[in-house]
């Protein structure tokens, strides 16, 4: 059962966002000062993205309270877009199974259009079952027939640099809202068979589907090159090799550093200005991925504000506090409940296709329920369900706790610890097991909030909690 919670001040949830996000903002700018501004542009741009996947799952459980614990599934369609969209098409493998594959493809359409058509005209019974099942079978081993020699034919050009169809050649961009199609089409499928499901069943249903994705992209090695990864994914932005031979670049960062270069000897600043030059083209990537990925999230962001607030948000949460009392005044709750789910779900793709463009390669191996699909809830649950700001502040604070617990708890154990020694038996045992620090504190984060916070750090501020 949802918490309730004290109305607040039309100012109060403002001044309080302002507070969290000014702390955030304060850790981000700490890290680059006691770390490296590297690691804080790296941070940055991962918390960004978990904004964007913490807002896709608030927008199906802060909206219409749908437990999806498929999101591991949804990302990683976002990546396998990114693939299939920018990669050059591998003309060996087109040539050697292409048309094969094209045929098993044409077979499992014609069965499914068949199979449509036979339930839509017959009558429920007997011989209805019967046809269906021919025509399934029928169907079935038609694309096998077709599908095997394909796929041995594909997998065979060049395994070790290819084995793989490849993709469209595009700029990778377009994997972006890519992404967002195919992990929506997905959720409609899923949410054809799932949706209407009590909560727990739709929690193990989405599960399941999501094992289910990452198994394929493990295992299909013709359409994902499976766990040899594919790498040199295409960019957005430019690479830092071109950067450090651009004369505008090296122009700008001469003038940037002018005092420091000036205090230097003639004969050093050469290669001083290339250390600069190096530097800072990584800084400039860095910077122009968290104007992108901040782009998008803030056009997703206001595109949920506005229907949270619009009557459209208003009929969710309507439904999500009380679906009895919705579906008694007319509403249509599972197909509300679909669309909400789909929402969401391309979301989240959208969010896998810009972590795969981040990346650069495609690892199908990575996608693990702990990063992709727990921690993202802990993000909505912390920064607040149902509050769009908070979903994208728990993003921005669970990331930035999961990178940096493991350093600073070093650090911090290392210190409390210099008395006993290097070789003391609690000193090094303690340090082998800071790297474990960061499940415990996520664990006593969440216990902390749930016990003093449930609404989150910043809660919703309309609507039934």
């Amino acid at each position: 059962m949802r918490a309730s919670m004290k109305p607040l001040s039309p100012a109060a949830p403002w001044v309080r966002a302002s507070a969290a996000f000014t702390v955030m903002a304060a850790l981000l700018i700490l890290v680059g000062v006691g770390q490296s501004w590297s690691l804080a542009l790296t941070v940055l741009n991962l918390c960004l993205i978990s904004a964007i996947m913490a807002l896709g799952v608030n927008i199906q459980w802060g909206y219409a309270g749908l437990f999806n614990v498929g999101i591991m599934g949804f990302a990683a369609l976002g990546g396998i877009a990114a693939v299939l969209v920018s990669k050059a098409p591998v003309a060996g493998a087109w040539s050697a199974g292409g048309g094969n594959l094209m045929l098993a493809v044409a077979c499992v359409a014609a069965t499914v259009i068949a199979a449509l058509l036979l339930r839509r005209r017959m009558r429920a019974g007997g011989a209805r079952l019967a046809a269906l099942t021919a025509v399934i079978v029928t169907g079935f081993f038609a694309a096998r027939h077709f599908y095997t020699p394909a796929v041995a034919a594909i997998e065979a050009v060049e395994p070790a640099k290819y084995g793989y169809l490849g993709g469209l050649g595009l700029p990778i961009l377009f994997a972006w809202v890519a992404g967002g199609a195919l992990a929506a089409a997905a959720a409609w499928f899923v949410g054809r068979i799932a949706l209407g499901l009590r909560s727990d069943y739709l929690a193990i249903a989405t599960l399941g589907i999501s094992e289910i994705i990452i198994a394929v992209l493990k295992n299909e090695d013709w359409l994902s090159r499976g766990v040899k990864n594919v790498t040199g994914l295409a960019r957005p932005v430019p690479y830092e090799v071109d950067l450090q031979q651009t004369p505008w670049f090296i122009d700008w960062v001469a003038r940037f550093n002018a005092d420091d270069l000036a205090r230097l000897p003639a004969d050093a600043r050469a290669d001083a200005l290339q250390t600069f030059v190096i530097d800072y083209s990584s800084l400039f990537v860095k910077l122009a991925y968290a104007g992108l990925f901040a782009a998008v999230l803030s056009i997703i962001l206001i595109l949920c504000s506005a229907a949270l607030n619009a009557p459209w948000g208003r009929m969710m949460r309507a439904i999500r506090d009380n679906e009895i009392s919705a579906g008694a005044m007319g509403k249509n709750i599972t197909a509300r409940h679909r669309q909400v789910f789909v929402l969401g779900s391309a979301v989240v793709g959208i969010a896998g296709a810009m972590l795969t463009t981040l990346d650069g390669q495609f690892t199908p191996g990575t996608y693990s329920p702990l990063r992709f699909t727990f921690l993202i809830w802990v993000m909505v649950i912390v920064g607040g369900s149902g509050n769009n700001l908070g979903a994208v502040l728990g993003g921005f604070f669970v990331w930035f706790m999961w990178v940096e617990v493991e350093p600073v708890g070093r650090w911090l154990i290392d210190h409390a610890t210099a008395w006993l020694g290097d070789a003391h038996p609690a000193r090094v045992y303690l340090m082998d097991s800071a790297q474990h620090m960061r499940l415990l504190l996520m664990g006593l984060v969440l216990l902390l909030v749930m016990r003093f916070a449930p609404g989150g750090i910043l809660p919703e501020t309309g609507g039934r909690r």
